[in-house]
């Protein structure tokens, strides 16, 4: 049997003596070897900045400092979004509950996870998600606003029991296998070896992909709001003036609908937390889903949630925040009815239509078919096909 020279010194012992002089100078000391057994400093590093396309009447984008956009960066986050490589068994992405042709939910009444199990909450839309900025008081990520940025929410559903059940030491051992991964993060963050791939640079990553997830501007709303007074014929135009409790002001016989109180700004969210009366609830602790109040844990905010967006609220059934609703003309039916009586109920949860005095009380006239109708027209005028058929936020596989 032929024994080469390598056999024969690792079965004599001498190889590791070996291999110790090879690493030692003459005097014995050690001399440099390789800092990573996986050095990527041959990929060139010259990340290009990014420019997210917004109308031109939107609000300007907060990009935070230690993650600014980069071309490179918002192609590895794109592809991270898509790739069921985080999840524990790869069956699941992060796209799996946030689909384009949903405006970037699932249209389910709650997600599902890898293994089957249903969660508590439906997917909320991505839609303008750059918009929700960072705040100790009133905005944040998810329905009860427990991240208070993309790179924190980002980080989340990758460890979710529920959802894609992994670890990050797991999900990051199969990203840095790959020599495509390997070259994306280099060219994205500058990293010199696969051990600095982390969780917090593949978060980043998406953190930047979702934030270009903004309105083309295309819908007949925008294009009212541009200058052109005929993109709202007159049904919409209507619903618009009571979406914003215009009517009566233009001396208009239109009752308010008060929606923009709680929808309001150009995103139509406006990033507050709301009881808005889907459960009757005698005491604060009588909520099946504590919402907001699991995360101050201030029983005033128990049974609140973040008002979505409603910028395509038309693609994103089911709604609320456990898609009991399947249908916008429910949603309408539950609000002219003023929802159901709970301690911490939002004010402007109330009956619907005009304002009648009944001795010391209040009472409203409800809405007319009409009203109802015009307010579901402009709803639908609320409509972003170009933003969910834009290729750059397709599934790059």
């Amino acid at each position: 049997m032929r024994i080469y020279l390598w056999q024969w010194l690792v079965v004599s012992g001498i190889f590791g003596t070996v291999l110790f002089m090879v690493a030692c100078g003459n005097n014995g000391s050690p001399t440099p070897g390789p800092v990573s057994a996986c050095d990527l400093t041959d990929i060139p590093y010259n990340p290009q900045p990014y420019t997210i396309v917004k109308p031109a009447h939107f609000p300007e984008i907060f990009i935070p400092a230690d993650n600014p956009m980069t071309v490179e960066g918002v192609q590895l986050g794109r592809r991270l979004f898509y790739d069921p490589i985080l999840s524990g068994d790869s069956t699941q992405s992060c796209s799996s509950c946030h689909l384009p042709h949903g405006s970037f939910t699932d249209n389910k009444d709650v997600s599902v996870g890898i293994d089957g199990i249903a969660g508590r909450r439906s997917a909320m839309s991505l839609l303008n998600v750059a918009y929700v900025r960072n705040s100790a008081t009133s905005d944040g990520l998810f329905w009860d606003g427990r991240s208070k940025s993309l790179e924190a929410q980002a980080l989340k559903p990758v460890e979710d029991p529920i959802e894609m059940h992994n670890t990050w030491p797991n999900a990051l051992a199969k990203i840095r296998e790959s020599e495509d991964y390997k070259t994306r993060f280099r060219k994205a963050f500058g990293i010199t070896a696969c051990e600095d791939i982390s969780q917090e640079l593949a978060a980043k990553a998406i953190a930047q992909f979702e934030r270009i997830l903004i309105s083309s501007g295309n819908s007949k709303f925008d294009q009212y709001l541009a200058g052109d007074n005929f993109a709202l014929d007159d049904e919409e135009l209507d619903g618009k003036l009571m979406f914003f409790d215009e009517g009566l002001s233009n001396g208009l016989q239109l009752p308010d609908a008060e929606c923009f109180h709680c929808h309001g700004g150009l995103t139509l969210t406006g990033n507050q937390f709301f009881n808005n009366g889907i459960d009757s609830a005698g005491l604060l602790t009588d909520f099946k889903d504590l919402g907001r109040g699991e995360v101050t844990l201030n029983e005033w905010d128990n049974g609140k949630f973040r008002a979505p967006t409603l910028r395509n609220i038309a693609m994103s059934a089911p709604y609320m925040h456990d898609g009991r609703f399947v249908s916008l003309d429910e949603v309408l039916g539950h609000y002219i009815a003023g929802g159901k009586p709970r301690p911490n109920k939002d004010p402007f949860i109330h009956p619907l239509g005009f304002p009648m005095q009944q001795g010391t009380q209040t009472v409203y006239t409800g809405f007319t078919p009409y009203h109802k109708q015009a307010l579901l027209k402009f709803l639908h005028a609320l409509t972003d096909s170009t933003f969910v058929n834009n290729p750059d936020i397709q599934n790059p596989f």
